[in-house]
């Protein structure tokens, strides 16, 4: 059993149709990922398909996340337990740092390779997550 603490997420059920629909964004951004051969839209739009895939697998668990200061790191910490995956916590919060660094402190700029190796990471937990979202 999952625990899903008051102040990062809320008890709330989800429509199949809003699951989906988060997917489908989740999707559209690793397909924005696939397509590009530029390192750092390869890593934002993988990091993104990453948390919307997370928040969708959340939200089939009948719980909404909160938009507060952590959550990302909530996110990949309940996507790892409903995944069964520790992977998503150690190369996901891996991407949440180098993504924050670039953001917060303009100190990180991801190479062709590294991008690669996530969007691989990204994928794999798309294929992963294929069974708990049907």
């Amino acid at each position: 059993m999952i625990s899903f603490e008051n102040q990062y997420f809320q008890k709330l059920a989800f429509k199949k149709e809003q699951i989906e629909q988060f997917l489908q964004s989740a999707l559209h951004d690793l397909k924005i990922a696939e397509e590009s051969d530029i390192p750092d839209v390869v890593f934002k739009f993988g990091y993104d398909a990453l948390m919307k895939l997370g928040i969708a697998l959340i939200n089939r668990e009948g719980y909404k996340i909160r938009s507060v200061s952590g959550h990302h790191i909530k996110i990949l910490e309940k996507m790892s337990r409903i995944l069964e995956e520790e992977d998503v916590l150690v190369l996901g919060n891996k991407m949440r740092q180098e993504r924050n660094s670039n953001l917060y402190d303009g100190g990180f700029f991801v190479g062709d390779k590294d991008s690669r190796e996530y969007l691989e990471f990204v994928k794999k937990m798309f294929k992963k997550s294929e069974i708990k979202l049907k």
